[in-house]
C-alpha cells in the first residue's frame, strides 16, 4: 500500500490536530476553549446533545477534566474536506478515571469544521460502550 500523499491542507489540519490536542492532554479548560470559537458547536457521545458556545464548553470540561485523565494521539494525518474548511481525524486515547487505576485504551473519530485557525464544530465519534469498566453510576463525563 503506498503511502498517502498530503495536500498543503492536510498538513494544515494536521498542525492544528496537534495543537488541539496538546491543549486536550494538557486538560487545560481555557487552553482548550481558545480552540474554538465563541459560538462553536461540540458534541461527544457524552454530551446528551449540542454543547453550543464557549461558556456551555468551559462548564462541561470543566466536569470531565476533574474527572478523567486522558491523553490522545492522531492515529495519521487529518482527511480534509472538499468544499468546506475542516478534515476527519482518526485518534487513539487513553483514559483513566481519577479515582481509579485502570486505564482503557479507544479508538474514535473526530469531525472538525474550521474557521480561520478556530473550531467552528466539533464532532466527537466512539463507542461509550468500551468505557463501561471505568464507570461508576453510568455517566462517562463524571
Amino acid at each position: 500500500m503506498s503511502e498517502r500523499v498530503l495536500t498543503k491542507e492536510d498538513r494544515r489540519h494536521a498542525d492544528l490536530a496537534e495543537k488541539f490536542l496538546g491543549a486536550w492532554n494538557g486538560q487545560d479548560v481555557e487552553r482548550v476553549v481558545a480552540c474554538y470559537m465563541p459560538d462553536a458547536v461540540y458534541r461527544d457521545p457524552n454530551t446528551r446533545g449540542e454543547v453550543r458556545g464557549r461558556d456551555e464548553l468551559r462548564r462541561y470540561l470543566t466536569k470531565l477534566f476533574a474527572s478523567w485523565q486522558m491523553h490522545w494521539e492522531t492515529r495519521e494525518a487529518p482527511f480534509s474536506f472538499a468544499g468546506i474548511d475542516g478534515s476527519a481525524a482518526r485518534w487513539r486515547a487513553s483514559l483513566r478515571r481519577k479515582d481509579g487505576t485502570r486505564t482503557v485504551v479507544i479508538d474514535g473519530m473526530d469531525f472538525v469544521q474550521l474557521e480561520g485557525d478556530l473550531m467552528k464544530r466539533n464532532e466527537v465519534y466512539y463507542d461509550r460502550t468500551e468505557l463501561l469498566p471505568l464507570m461508576s453510576g453510568g455517566n462517562v463525563s463524571g
